[in-house]
């Protein structure tokens, strides 16, 4: 167990949530707002998906991340800015039986480079890279391709930026491709490891399952773990007892309770409720930049 922790809020991502309830943020100003909020709240860090601002749907727009960040940055809280670089990897085939072509409409396959545009230019303080494809969805064609080819690339150039990487992992084997970046010098050690349980087709939330990851994790390593839904607020318990950090927010989850939708400020200060009352204390944005040792960025 460790006695203190910090907590990352998943602002909103990038996902048909927006359909679901009205307190997802879609707009960069609603985006930035909520962001804001939930760093006055308890979030040490927040992670940050940008949505296209008339259909809601998930982007890669560089005008919309820079809104954002420079809304969040002229503010009078200071979070961490975690990025994510997972957009650029949606891969549609067509059905079952004739998979190409591709269904061009919601596929969106970028360069590594390409889908580095909003780091290389904001100079966030942490970026995700999401370590492995998997399929997503029931019934759905649609794959989330990340191949170790491209992730070595964003390794590499991420690292030549100074930005701090999160891994995103979704299963256990792809924990072997994170410490093969570690022993190839493209990731810093202690890696920065986000353990995301609970999403269909990946790592169940079950706690056998969490364990084997945290068994597998590479040796010094910094780790938070989350699952979604219903699991979200048992998670933040069980994560400081196992030396994990905390994520929550909309992207994971819509409700502080049965039928109660929930603004992303509510789901972190319900989080701060539960970890204070184990006796654990949360940790300022600041004392994470240390511990995190992130290079002051513009």
């Amino acid at each position: 167990m460790i006695s203190e922790v910090f907590i990352t809020c998943a602002v909103t991502g990038s996902g048909s949530s927006v359909k679901r309830s009205p307190y997802v943020p879609v707009t960069p100003h609603h985006i930035a707002q909520s962001a804001i909020e939930a760093a006055r709240a308890g979030a040490a860090v927040v992670h940050i998906h940008v949505r296209d601002p008339i259909t809601g749907h998930g982007s890669r727009e560089l005008a919309l991340y820079r809104t954002v960040v420079q809304s969040i940055r002229k503010s009078d809280v200071h979070p961490i800015i975690n990025l994510t670089a997972g957009m650029g990897g949606d891969l549609v085939l067509g059905d079952a039986d004739s998979p190409l072509p591709l269904n061009l409409t919601r596929s969106d396959m970028a360069g590594a480079r390409e889908r580095l545009t909003h780091v290389e230019e904001l100079h966030p303080d942490i970026c995700t890279l999401d370590c492995g494809s998997m399929n997503w969805g029931a019934g759905s064609q649609y794959v989330m391709v990340n191949t170790a080819g491209t992730l070595r690339a964003m390794a590499s150039r991420v690292k030549e930026l100074g930005v701090r990487p999160e891994l995103e992992v979704f299963d256990t084997g792809q924990l072997v491709l994170v410490r093969d970046l570690i022993d190839e010098g493209l990731i810093d050690s202690p890696a920065l490891i986000q353990l995301c349980m609970g999403i269909r087709y990946g790592a169940p939330d079950d706690l056998t399952t969490l364990m084997a990851l945290v068994h597998r994790l590479p040796p010094r390593a910094v780790y938070s773990t989350f699952s979604i839904g219903r699991m979200q607020f048992p998670y933040v318990a069980l994560a400081p007892l196992i030396g994990a950090n905390v994520r929550v927010g909309l992207e994971d989850n819509l409700y502080l309770s049965r039928g109660r939708l929930a603004t992303n400020a509510e789901l972190v200060h319900h989080a701060v409720q539960i970890l204070e009352r184990i006796g654990v204390r949360v940790m300022s944005s600041d004392e994470v930049r240390q511990k995190l040792e992130l290079r002051s960025q513009s």
